[in-house]
């Protein structure tokens, strides 16, 4: 990477920008002639927002001069997952059925974003609804990885991941209902961040499903995700879901290590579970052997309920909620969703009420046995984000299959915060990854823990070769 950003930190941008060794227009015009360069390898936008960027810009390089200083976001370029309203802009949802929604209004995130400085690139690509993909039958191409660009990013924060991955961003904003932050973050080697359920409002954010939603930052590093919490976390009484808790200051315990904290290894989720790779076992393992290198008690444990019971309880809340959010645009424009968008959601017209109230009496019993159990003995636990690395994109989809390589939708059901951190890359050259979650409302450790880690290990220094990427596309 090169340039005046130099794959540098928000932090570190920031500091630059404090300094005066760099302005906000310079960096932005960076990030938007390398964005027009190199994006067409990747399709992480669906839109680029280049005068609202520039002029976001000149305000925050103006309110520096005049001694205004919102904070670590001030000047520094983001972008949305096009699920997000942003007034006067499109909000598509990567679907047909709204090509020409423009927002009054801006959503919680985009105004708080805002508030604090942001500088709006664009609106990132997404999987349909943030259900279906990656598809070739919607109006815009699916996001590829930047690794690899035959292989997926993710979804359905595909956007978002590649454009953070590729060195776009710093951090983007994307959703999280069964994994949808963590596993782009996962398959692009980042930080993809889901705070606790209700830590962040979702108003304004098209939803997918009203009980297992959560908004979240991904990033290149920890801090940035950190930083980001900040700006976005706090209570919505407009909001039927945000809790009325407390926002600590999520940097305050980086670089406090991880000497004595209680990790617990959710073995029995993924051993012997199908799909694991064996570079995903070893990297694993490896990760446990750092944090006892650095002073952790970690050890392997058990939940009480298999894996299936987690994954086919979230499974049937997620498709009944989906089915009620698009019943009227099934019956009425069918034909307008993209194939595989629909075929997952009309299985949801399929669940009847008794399904649904087992579902969700039995996610009472899973929260118990995550929260009174594991947690009143361990301080994070540790589980991969995904089983293997990004498969290839033109991989042959099904509807709705019975098991996904990711591991991520037990803690949509819980709500616990849990963060996908990049651990190793496949000998394919694909990033492997695993998750550290907490307990509810102290992504503060998580952060922590995941710090620790990452200063200890390299992976999180390593960049996509965007560069030779397009040069050879040129050739």
């Amino acid at each position: 990477m090169t340039g005046v950003a130099d794959g540098k930190s928000i932090a570190a941008l920031g500091a630059a920008l404090r300094d005066g060794s760099l302005s906000s227009v310079a960096l932005t015009e960076e990030t938007l002639d390398r964005i027009e360069q190199q994006d067409g390898q990747i399709d992480s936008f669906i839109v680029v927002t280049k005068e609202r960027a520039l002029a976001d810009a000149a305000k925050a390089d103006k309110e520096r001069a005049d001694g205004i200083d919102k904070g670590p976001m001030h000047g520094i370029p983001y972008g949305l997952k096009d699920i997000y309203d942003t007034a006067g802009i499109t909000t598509t949802c990567h679907s047909k059925l709204r090509l020409d929604n423009v927002p009054d209004a801006d959503s919680v995130c985009a105004v708080k974003l805002r508030e604090a400085g942001g500088v709006l690139i664009g609106k990132l690509a997404t999987h349909e609804f943030a259900f279906g993909g990656p598809s070739f039958d919607l109006p815009f191409p699916p996001a590829r990885n930047p690794w690899n660009r035959d292989h997926g990013p993710g979804g359905s924060s595909s956007g978002s991941g590649a454009a953070v991955a590729a060195g776009f961003l710093r951090m983007a904003m994307g959703s999280d209902t069964g994994g949808s932050i963590r596993g782009p973050a996962a398959y692009c080697g980042i930080i993809g961040m889901k705070p606790t359920y209700g830590r962040v409002s979702r108003r304004g954010v098209f939803p997918l499903s009203y009980t297992l939603d959560h908004c979240g930052p991904l990033s290149k590093n920890v801090e940035d995700a950190a930083i980001t919490l900040q700006c976005i976390a706090g209570y919505d009484p407009l909001d039927p879901a945000s809790a009325n808790q407390p926002v600590p200051d999520y940097q305050a315990d980086l670089g406090k290590g991880v000497a004595g904290l209680k990790i617990g290894i959710l073995s029995s989720f993924y051993k012997g579970a199908e799909g694991l790779s064996d570079e995903t076992a070893a990297a694993i393992e490896a990760a446990a052997a750092t944090f006892r290198s650095l002073g952790a008690k970690v050890e392997e444990v058990a939940a009480v309920s298999p894996y299936a019971d987690y994954n086919n309880c979230g499974r049937v809340i997620l498709l009944a909620e989906a089915y009620a959010i698009h019943e009227q645009d099934l019956q009425t424009r069918p034909l307008d969703y993209g194939r595989l968008t629909m075929e997952r959601i009309v299985l949801g017209g399929y669940l009847t009420a008794a399904d649904l109230m087992q579902a969700q009496r039995q996610r009472r019993e899973l929260c118990e046995e995550i929260n009174s159990g594991l947690f009143s003995r361990y301080d994070i636990l540790l589980a991969p984000s995904s089983l293997s690395p990004a498969p290839l994109i033109d991989a042959p989809q099904q509807s709705f299959p019975a098991s996904w390589p990711m591991q991520t939708l037990p803690f949509n059901v819980t709500g616990n915060p849990a963060m996908s951190i990049p651990v190793g890359f496949s000998k394919s050259g694909l990033p492997l990854s695993m998750q550290i979650v907490g307990k509810y409302f102290d992504e503060a450790t998580v952060f922590r823990a995941g710090q620790a880690y990452e200063q200890a290990t390299e992976w999180h220094e390593q960049w996509p070769a965007m560069d030779a990427m397009a040069d050879a596309s040129a050739a």
